[in-house]
């Protein structure tokens, strides 16, 4: 059984002109979560970012959205978890991740950055890898080159359509990770993804 999750921090970028961009995905799930809980987020400078506290599962739970921009998340995550005295083991960090299709999703207890700025900040400032992470795929642009242009940009209807169907997954499962069950959630994930292929693939085949 892993710790008991007790701050959930969503990655993007601030500010209007990036609302809709496929690297906010993070902000996307929180902003989500935090309506669903009848919660607003307020700015709070020591934190560097926005912040809201929920109850999920009977606990108390802090969300924040880093204003430091992606490349330097690991400000605002570590302003936090030292302030309250948070152990890597009990952050779950949200991001975009270019290497899984829309409308997928990954689940994933520590690890490395896997290229994506914003962990590498974060792991950089907590001085741990040990986070858990979900990781919200946007797709891949096909040419390395283009993935900067590719995530600071808003994916297509029926794209974005799929990505929001993956954060309301996300959220189905977010009480068994907070709990610490994050075996069982990463097994039953696994299970509903693989049930949902092979029911895409009866339609295709029909």
């Amino acid at each position: 059984m892993s710790s008991h999750i007790r701050l959930i921090a969503g990655l993007g970028n601030p500010g209007p002109q990036h609302v809709s961009d496929r690297h906010n995905a993070g902000f996307w799930l929180l902003d989500e979560l935090a309506r669903r809980a009848g919660s607003s987020f307020h700015v709070e400078s020591k934190f560097h970012g926005e912040v809201c506290e929920i109850s999920l599962t009977g606990a108390r739970l802090r969300l924040l959205k880093p204003h430091t921009y992606m490349n330097r998340s690991g400000l605002s995550v570590a302003a936090l978890a030292h302030f309250f005295k948070l152990e890597a083991e009990e952050i779950l960090v949200v991001h975009d991740e270019i290497d899984i299709p829309s409308g997928e999703l990954r689940v994933k207890q520590g690890g490395g950055h896997g290229g994506h700025n914003g962990l590498r900040d974060i792991i950089a400032h907590l001085a741990s890898p040990s986070f858990a992470r979900v990781r919200i795929g946007v797709g891949h642009p096909g040419e390395k080159k283009e993935v900067k242009d590719f995530v600071l940009h808003a994916p297509g209807r029926d794209e974005k359509q799929l990505i929001h169907t993956s954060i309301d997954k996300a959220l189905d499962y977010l009480p068994q990770l907070v709990d610490g069950h994050f075996s069982q959630a990463m097994n039953a994930l696994h299970r509903r993804t693989k049930r949902e292929q092979v029911e895409n693939d009866k339609q295709h085949d029909n």
